[in-house]
């Protein structure tokens, strides 16, 4: 077993968390996150129902629920690949925590990640069985940011175990630009599970203003709602135009952060690169924020925003660890 704890094992994991995620956007963004009505199988199966008998015995569990394959197979897709992740990811806890004293303290990380991912699994379950809950889907979606990125940093950490660290002066300005960009990520979930993210259709401007008529207390109200069912969203238009239009002041917001961020490591050489590549996924999450209003949330580019947002997260993540090695490392 000791010879899986490397940081290759730690990365592949870490693949299969980000092809986790996107399976999980495409299935939200393809209106497919109730294709099955239970939890964890479907309608009473281990896989879609086909064969008549399967179809006939769906019928009768879930009399109200008609199965409709291109929407069930998205979802039990995007199970079964969370399940081995899920696998995987108990397995790099179980790793870490027997081999902590040759670690340097790796079980916090490990006990956070292991928490994490029971919790995403109760997340999971409960997305179905509460209707697509804005916030459990929101929390289902920031969740796995966070799993990937701390898959991330253990591989980055397993690879340089070898390594004393050392905060660098600059370090809390990359955790507060992290903490930003997570916070400007629970937005974009907000948007998507309230299906707010079509509603205005032109930019700057929200329904030709640049101050729409709003209302903050329906748009971020998480209880009390009394329905059963959340798909396609239940909010009015003010509502749904105020969360639009708080996705897009935070990602002014963001965007300010991370600039100021790059100005102060930009004098240090050996992390420009980064500040380049950085750069470079901030321009291009924009470009794709607004291609989404502008084009009406394609598929293509909506995934491609999810995939950007998982990058940046992931440079920031990357250089923070970069941070904390002796200048000789790199």
């Amino acid at each position: 077993m000791k010879k899986l704890l490397t940081h290759k094992f730690t990365f592949a994991t870490a693949v299969l968390a980000l092809v986790v995620i996107l399976l999980g956007a495409f299935t939200r963004l393809s209106d497919a996150g109730l294709g099955c009505p239970d939890w964890p199988g479907c309608y009473g199966h281990l896989s879609v129902p086909q064969t008549e008998q399967a179809l006939s015995k769906a019928l009768e569990l879930f009399p109200d629920h008609q199965v409709v394959a291109a929407k069930a197979w998205p979802e039990m897709i995007h199970r079964y690949f969370a399940g081995a992740l899920g696998l995987l990811v108990f397995t790099v806890c179980y790793l870490l925590i027997k081999y902590r004293e040759e670690l340097k303290n790796m079980t916090p990380l490990a006990v956070g990640l292991g928490g994490l991912i029971i919790f995403q699994a109760l997340l999971g379950m409960w997305t179905v069985t509460l209707g697509l809950w804005p916030v459990t889907v929101m929390g289902h979606l920031l969740g796995g940011f966070i799993t990937l990125n701390l898959l991330w940093y253990i591989t980055l950490r397993l690879r340089d175990r070898k390594h004393d660290q050392f905060p660098h002066e600059l370090t809390g300005w990359v955790r507060f630009a992290m903490l930003v960009v997570l916070g400007q990520i629970f937005l974009g979930g907000w948007t998507s599970s309230n299906y707010a993210a079509i509603i205005c259709s032109d930019f700057p401007t929200c329904q030709g203003s640049m101050l729409p008529p709003m209302d903050f207390v329906s748009a971020f109200q998480l209880w009390g709602h009394g329905v059963d069912n959340y798909e396609f969203g239940i909010l009015g238009n003010d509502a749904r135009v105020t969360i639009q239009w708080t996705h897009r002041l935070g990602a002014y917001i963001t965007v300010a952060v991370l600039i100021a961020m790059m100005v102060k490591v930009w004098r240090y050489k050996r992390f420009r690169n980064f500040v380049k590549i950085i750069a470079g996924l901030m321009t291009i999450q924009v470009v794709l924020g607004i291609s989404n209003v502008l084009l009406s949330i394609p598929m293509a580019v909506a995934l491609a925003h999810n995939g950007v947002a998982v990058l940046l997260l992931l440079s920031l993540v990357t250089l923070f660890h970069y941070m904390s090695l002796p200048k000789e490392r790199f």
